[in-house]
Order: C-alpha cells, then sequence, then structure tokens
C-alpha cells in the first residue's frame, strides 16, 4: 500500500512538471506549418490560374505584351513561398520538449500567414485577370494595375512579418506551468 502512494504522488509530481509540455503540444504546431503551406499555396495557385486566363486571353489579341501580363502570375506564385517560409520555420522548432504556449503561437502564426496569402492570392488573381485584359486594350494602365497588385501582394507580406514575429517569441520552456 505504502509504495502504490509513492508511486502515485510521483505520477502526480511529473504530470504537475509536465503541464507546460503535454504530448499534445506538437500537433499544434505542425497543424500551423501545415497551415501555412496549404493557404499560401491555395492562394498562390488560385492566383496563378485566375490571372493565367487573363494571359491567355489578352495573348490573343496582343502577343507583344504577354510578357508585361505575366507580373501577376509571378506575383501571385511568391505567396507559396511565403508559406513555405513559415512552414520550415515552424516546423525547425518543433521538438521533443515542447510546450503548449509554443504550440499555440506556431498555431496562430501559421494561420495568420496562409490565410493573409490566401486573401492576397484571390485579389492578385481577380485583379492579375482584369488587369492584363485592360492594358491589352490600353497599355497606359500597367503602371496602375502593377500597383494594385503590389498592395495585394501586400497583404500576404503583412502575413509573414507577423508570422515571423509570432515564430521568434522566446519558449518558455517547460517548467514554467
Amino acid at each position: 500500500p505504502h509504495h502504490a502512494d509513492t508511486m502515485i504522488s510521483e505520477l502526480l509530481a511529473q504530470t504537475l512538471n509536465n503541464m507546460g509540455c503535454p504530448p499534445s503540444a506538437p500537433f499544434f504546431g505542425f497543424i500551423g506549418a501545415a497551415s501555412a503551406l496549404i493557404f499560401a499555396n491555395f492562394g498562390a495557385a488560385y492566383g496563378t490560374a485566375k490571372a493565367g486566363v487573363g494571359v491567355a486571353s489578352m495573348g490573343v489579341m496582343r502577343p507583344e505584351l504577354v510578357m508585361k501580363a505575366i507580373v501577376p502570375v509571378v506575383m501571385a506564385g511568391v505567396l507559396g513561398i511565403y508559406g513555405l517560409i513559415v512552414a520550415v520555420i515552424i516546423s525547425q522548432n518543433i521538438k521533443e520538449d515542447y510546450p503548449l504556449y509554443s504550440g499555440f503561437a506556431h498555431l496562430a502564426a501559421g494561420l495568420a500567414a496562409g490565410l493573409s496569402c490566401l486573401g492576397a492570392g484571390m485579389a492578385i488573381g481577380i485583379v492579375g485577370d482584369s488587369g492584363v485584359r485592360a492594358i491589352a486594350q490600353q497599355p497606359k494602365l500597367f503602371v496602375g494595375v502593377i500597383l494594385i497588385l503590389i498592395f495585394g501582394e501586400a497583404l500576404g507580406l503583412y502575413g509573414l512579418i507577423v508570422a515571423l514575429i509570432m515564430t521568434s517569441k522566446p519558449n518558455p520552456g517547460c517548467d514554467s506551468a
């Protein structure tokens, strides 16, 4: 009976010491890394596809402007890179002693970057499609369309910056439960 009490006391003490690092904590970090990559790639894919349709359409009318019209496709592709950067940073920070605090911070970082890039990709795709078609009819619109695309891309960059700030928060360790 005394041995069982000692085992229960040791188990309770070990559980209380590990409250900051439950076995489920890495799950949140991995979901954050996956979210950053998945949502950013959704945005990049949508932006590329939507703008690409506009490029193909305008290329029939004005093939000499196709290289200028590729700009929104490139900008959409960069969004996927933002998600990749955040996913790699989060993944490299997940280790055996991983506090719940870090799991939540990495989940938030992944969602911030991924969903910002999804929104940016939608903006770039819609503006890129309409913009390159308009440029085919009036080339003087090029600078204005590029400025609108830059503001769309900035939304994804904001998500990347916030995600980098969240992933750089100091790890509190497992003992600070």
